[in-house]
């Protein structure tokens, strides 16, 4: 089943983004936040995995149309991205989901991966009704000024061994920031693996073991903290 785009108001403005729904019709709602290159094709078909696991899943293209391959693109794409303006997009996205008539139960979980993981703890600080956080190997981009003391969340994190993004002393400064305001948070890490281990669409990356196990417990998560799916 796949999704459709759509456009979300952004304070008169719009954000492109892109909607899948569960085949129950209805489901608990999950905002997807890109990786570096954009809103590319990886990044809907999680949308459209989550759909199909009974989530309704909104993924906003906070590039606004743009996307890349190139890892050189994709860092100056990141770079010059608005946190002031992705914040208002992200924003968007969880009150238009939680809007929609679709979507059940009180809070939005988030799904975030590469700096989609660190906009995704970034989001949460800001947006009291995010109740649940999944974070792929996220850090905070250059310049992004977080308290994670706001984050009212439950944080869900799936780190790699080997990663130049997200090495050690970042991850942990990140869980301590976050155990220190009594956030519920448990950090995954698998051996072995790299960066963007749970992209399929990069073979030279892929985990495929790491990448199943994560995600059984990215779905048990939400499901325990945003209600059961039909």
């Amino acid at each position: 089943m796949a999704g459709s785009m759509t456009e979300i108001p952004v304070n008169g403005d719009a954000v492109p983004a892109y909607i899948s729904l569960p085949p129950s019709g209805s489901g608990p709602g999950v905002v997807v936040i890109q990786e570096w290159w954009g809103l590319v094709p990886h990044i809907r078909n999680v949308a459209d995995r989550l759909a199909a696991q009974g989530f309704v899943a909104v993924a906003p293209d906070l590039y606004r149309g743009k996307e890349t391959t190139e890892p050189d693109e994709a860092g100056k794409l990141v770079m010059e991205m608005q946190l002031g303006q992705a914040a208002k997009d992200m924003a968007a996205a969880v009150d238009a989901l939680l809007a929609m008539p679709e979507t059940t139960g009180q809070g939005a979980g988030v799904v975030g991966f590469c700096v989609g993981g660190g906009l995704a703890l970034f989001l949460a600080s800001q947006k009291p009704e995010v109740t649940a956080v999944v974070c792929y190997y996220g850090f905070p981009r250059d310049g992004m000024e977080w308290d994670l003391s706001a984050v009212k969340a439950a944080v869900l994190g799936h780190f790699a061994e080997h990663d130049d993004f997200a090495p050690p002393e970042v991850v942990e400064r990140i869980e301590g920031e976050l155990r220190d305001a009594g956030v519920d948070v448990t950090f995954h890490h698998y051996p072995g693996t790299s960066h963007a281990f749970f992209n399929d669409d990069r073979p030279e990356v892929h985990d495929a073991e790491a990448a199943d196990t994560s995600w059984q417990r990215s779905l048990e998560f939400l499901r325990a903290h945003l209600g059961e799916t039909s």
